[in-house]
């Protein structure tokens, strides 16, 4: 089994907490970066050990500000002028993805760009959990680990042994992963099908399916404004349904999202720590991605197979 040097792990600023806990489930420290400030906001990220020959894993989310992204990618291009041998970005939430395509004219494909940019600064590997769209994998010529949260969401669903369980998706484009769920816990599936004004902006919500008498579970890759969520969780109590839970693997929650959330009929938010809370929220259930993102690591680590870490 090929091993080859200890691998070294490095944290980007707005995953820190997270990090640590993937070291510590690794079983190795944190490795020594600092990074200085000029006035103006521009900074320079410095590894302050040896990562010559090594194995290097670069862990930061992408979500805005765009200094997160500017940061992985000097972290990158630091790391391949120290002569690292291999350079894993490890981001948890890839963010930018919901600009996988021109869905009008005259606009970027910003997903396809990022993952070029990557590329250049020197990433010779991407682990990322929960992709806004899957084919966001082939815009990169390097190896992507694409991992699905369900392995971390599944278990605590199946403890919660709710009656009469319906798995719902809160949109035409997420069925396929409502579909995965509701297979591997033998449940019914509903479909909200909505309409946006503009970005952010419902206008119209229908729900495809029956929810009366029963327990519905949401399941997204991201709740950011939390508006489609709240809606579709309200539609579904008005239509007779017992409660309703939501699994969301990545909380961005922007605007009034807490505000939403607690003033939504939802019962419970089931998020990852994929990206930190700005703030806590009674009606949040945060599951930790570190043990997940460990495992991953240590199979490449030793180049073994990860294909038992994949449910959907």
């Amino acid at each position: 089994m090929a091993t080859g040097p200890t691998p070294k792990i490095f944290a980007c600023k707005q995953s820190q907490d997270l990090a640590k806990d993937i070291a510590k489930e690794y079983g190795i420290p944190l490795g020594n970066i600092i990074t200085s400030t000029y006035s103006d906001g521009e900074f320079q990220p410095s590894f302050e050990e040896s990562v010559r020959g090594c194995r290097v894993f670069l862990i930061g989310s992408t979500h805005p500000s765009s200094d997160h992204l500017m940061e992985l990618l000097l972290m990158c291009d630091a790391a391949k002028r120290a002569s690292a041998r291999h350079i894993t970005a490890v981001m948890p939430y890839f963010g930018w993805a919901r600009q996988d395509r021109k869905d009008k004219p005259r606009v970027p494909i910003a997903a396809k760009m990022i993952a070029k940019m990557l590329e250049t600064a020197g990433a010779t590997r991407i682990i990322t959990m929960d992709l806004h769209a899957d084919q966001i994998q082939g815009f990169f010529e390097k190896p992507v680990d694409h991992l699905f949260a369900s392995t971390i969401f599944l278990p605590y669903l199946k403890t919660l042994n709710l009656p009469n369980l319906t798995i719902a998706s809160p949109d035409m484009g997420g069925s396929k992963r409502a579909y995965a769920y509701s297979k591997a816990m033998e449940s019914d599936v509903v479909i909200c099908y909505k309409q946006r004004e503009k970005a952010n902006i419902i206008s119209h919500m229908e729900l495809i399916g029956d929810v009366k008498g029963k327990n519905v579970v949401l399941v997204d890759d991201m709740v950011d404004t939390a508006g489609t969520l709240t809606k579709a969780a309200d539609l579904m109590m008005e239509r007779g349904a017992l409660s309703v839970r939501a699994i969301c693997t990545h909380p961005i929650l922007s605007g009034a999202a807490y505000d939403r959330l607690e003033a939504s009929k939802l019962e419970e938010l089931i998020v990852t720590d994929s990206i930190p809370l700005r703030q806590e929220s009674p009606k949040l259930r945060v599951l930790s991605c570190a043990k997940l993102f460990a495992d991953v690591m240590k199979s490449v680590q030793v180049n073994q197979s990860i294909s038992s870490k994949f449910i959907m």
